[in-house]
């Protein structure tokens, strides 16, 4: 495993290796590998909410998204009437997105490395918050320009059920519990496997409360 996440936050260092599961060819769940920065990336994430609030996107179809979104970094995904994409700027204020914070960007290229692609630098994180009901019906990531980056996942606050698909909507899928800190990598063969989550139960984490944070850092462009 990769040192740099944890170089970068010397007084953190976990006392042992976070547990790397195997859910596909090239696919990884990174148990609790956030957990020894997570005090750096909670308050960096509410600066970004400060300057780009969450909202309820509406679909091409027309229905409002359970899930409040933002994101930072120099492209940000949204969705309207008009279809699914990237933008430089937040349509709720006009202006660019936030930066990425340096501690968002490096978690992601350690857990990227851990799940065995190296060089990835996003340059989008997808900020997703589910409230208990809050759910993510299955889909692939693919508004990318190309799908040579992994997609990396990071889970805070409640528990969540994972779904992780095949090809097809319609293929089986893994029903994977994730916890606070967990992370999740695919990319390469797994890159367009369908993924989801299950609707988020009535809960109350010590940290973020009721609710569940979910990052997702892309290479969209």
């Amino acid at each position: 495993m990769s040192s740099r996440t944890f170089d970068l936050f010397a007084d953190h260092e976990p006392e042992q290796q976070p547990r790397a599961e195997q859910i596909g060819e090239q696919s990884w769940v990174l148990r609790g590998f956030a957990l020894p920065v997570v005090d750096h990336l909670l308050p960096a994430l509410d600066a970004i909410l400060v300057a780009a609030p969450l909202r309820h996107m509406v679909t091409p179809g027309g229905f409002s998204m359970s899930v409040g979104t933002s994101s930072c970094g120099a492209w940000g995904w949204i969705t309207d009437r008009s279809g699914y994409r990237y933008s430089p700027v937040d349509p709720l204020s006009g202006l660019p997105w936030p930066p990425m914070p340096k501690s968002f960007a490096m978690l992601a290229h350690s857990a990227a490395e851990r799940g065995g692609f190296s060089d990835f630098n996003a340059d989008s994180c997808l900020i997703n918050r589910y409230i208990p009901g809050a759910k993510m019906s299955l889909h692939q990531d693919k508004d990318e320009k190309d799908y040579a980056a992994p997609i990396v996942s990071l889970s805070l606050g409640l528990p969540a059920m994972f779904l992780f698909g095949g090809f097809s909507r319609s293929d089986k899928t893994q029903r994977i519990p994730l916890l606070h800190g967990d992370m999740v990598v695919w990319g390469g063969v797994d890159r367009l496997r369908y993924h989801g989550v299950l609707p988020i139960r009535h809960g109350q984490h010590p940290r973020l409360g009721e609710q569940r944070i979910n990052l997702t850092f892309r290479v969209a462009r």
